[in-house]
């Protein structure tokens, strides 16, 4: 470790980097840092560098609430690098980043630590054989003097015009990282965009989340335009995504097609996806975490808030897609409900294990929906109308509160204070308006 940490500060020093910044992503949903010399690096990666539990239950505009496990100003903890995400910033000069896992001082693995967690989501997946291949799409609104920074139309060519020289540094930031961007596009809102980029293991998905977001903020900061990444920056308007898309492999082959399935899955495939659905009511606590959140979950904006699935369906919660016959990649799941006030980290962890609970009881896809679940009926086969998910955070924090399967799966300390920090931000923001929510929050993710 020490070997390869002096090779990695050598190589950074060499490229006229003189900082690295060590991130992880707390339970409000916000990216913490402690800075080191690359000098230090080979000392920090082996010994860690202190930080105090207490930042899992900071709230969004920094106060802190206290959990059954977690609060308070004792106990420290060890930050250690993954040298293997060890990554020179090219919108940020002269630093470098890499996320960390946390353990104790005795070098223990921290059971509050969500970038563990969605580790040991993923081994778990490979002790059922299945390797997860997930991808967050990273949504925007960037703006100049508080105003949207381009006046084009939604999904227009005119904003890319106005903004071509920014929009270019943005990928350009991206691609010399080793981040293979797939498309850039804008979006609906004003001064709105998109990237997503190639899919990952899923602590690596989580972490090109963390770090995409950083490197659209630093590019943006570099063209005087500030990027606002909450799911909500105008109350009543379209709001910010934080789409995962998630697809299922074993031995090299896509178990999200070629099947006796639904749309081609594989009975695996189908009983992972039937997981997901079944637990989206509590992974909302997960996924749509904060009071914000529920300011985007409106019908008939594409942000899929009904329990229901479908192919190609973009309104529907669980967008399924079938992938084109020559593109064995291409067929996936797209979980539409999330948004980027959420913990990459937690999101993948908690959807693996939803589906691996759907796995394990051979659990089936009801009907798929077709049309917008709003307008009516829009199911296959004439049923009953998709249930509407939570419509709040205290209601999506009750399902996540009876939610067994996650308590079990994230851990005593972990699952408590999440849902302490829900139940704090629910507090901190009763009685504010839909706009002073948006306020309070669109710019602290």
């Amino acid at each position: 470790m020490r070997w390869e940490a002096r090779a990695a500060a050598t190589r950074l020093a060499s490229g006229d980097v003189h900082g690295v910044a060590l991130t992880w992503v707390d339970n409000a949903g916000l990216t913490r840092v402690k800075t080191i010399p690359v000098a230090r690096l080979a000392q920090v990666a082996e010994r860690g560098v202190g930080m105090s539990p207490v930042f899992d239950v900071y709230l969004v505009d920094d106060s802190m609430t206290t959990s059954r496990h977690v609060g308070g100003p004792d106990g420290d903890l060890r930050l250690i690098p993954d040298l293997g995400r060890l990554t020179a910033l090219a919108g940020q000069p002269g630093w470098a980043w890499a996320p960390v896992d946390r353990h104790d001082q005795q070098g223990r693995p921290y059971p509050g630590c969500q970038r563990l967690f969605a580790r040991r989501m993923a081994a778990l997946a490979a002790e059922h054989g299945i390797e997860l291949r997930m991808g967050f799409e990273t949504e925007w609104i960037v703006q100049r003097g508080g105003a949207p920074a381009c006046t084009g139309p939604a999904y227009g060519m005119a904003r890319v015009a106005e903004l071509a020289g920014y929009l270019d540094d943005v990928m350009c930031a991206l691609t010399d990282q080793g981040v293979e961007v797939l498309q850039l596009h804008p979006e609906y809102m004003a001064g709105q965009f998109e990237v997503s980029v190639a899919p990952s293991d899923p602590v690596g998905a989580a972490d090109l989340a963390v770090l995409v977001r950083e490197t659209v903020r630093s590019v943006s900061l570099k063209h005087g335009l500030t990027p606002l990444f909450g799911p909500a920056v105008v109350a009543g308007g379209v709001g910010n995504g934080g789409h995962l898309h998630l697809s299922l492999w074993r031995d090299g082959k896509n178990l999200c097609r070629d099947g006796g399935g639904p749309f081609g899955m594989t009975a695996g495939s189908e009983a992972f996806l039937a997981g997901v659905l079944h637990a989206l009511p509590a992974l909302l606590a997960i996924g749509a975490p904060s009071p914000a959140s529920y300011l985007r979950l409106e019908p008939s904006r594409w942000a899929g808030v009904f329990q229901c699935w479908g192919l190609e369906n973009r309104e529907a919660a669980l967008r399924f897609i079938a992938g084109a016959p020559d593109d064995p990649d291409g067929a996936n799941a797209e979980v539409k409900c999330f948004d980027p006030a959420a913990n990459p980290y937690l999101v993948v962890g908690s959807v693996i294990a939803a589906g691996l609970a759907g796995l394990e009881a051979g659990a089936v896809l009801p009907a798929p929906v077709q049309g917008d679940p709003a307008a009516g009926d829009g199911s296959a086969d004439a049923g009953p109308a998709p249930a509407r998910l939570p419509r709040t955070l205290p209601e999506a924090l009750s399902h996540f509160d009876r939610s067994d399967m996650l308590r079990g799966a994230l851990g005593e300390v972990l699952f408590e204070a999440v849902a302490a920090v829900r139940r704090a931000e629910i507090e901190l923001f009763d009685g504010k308006s839909p706009q002073e929510i948006a306020d309070a929050t669109c710019g602290r993710f």
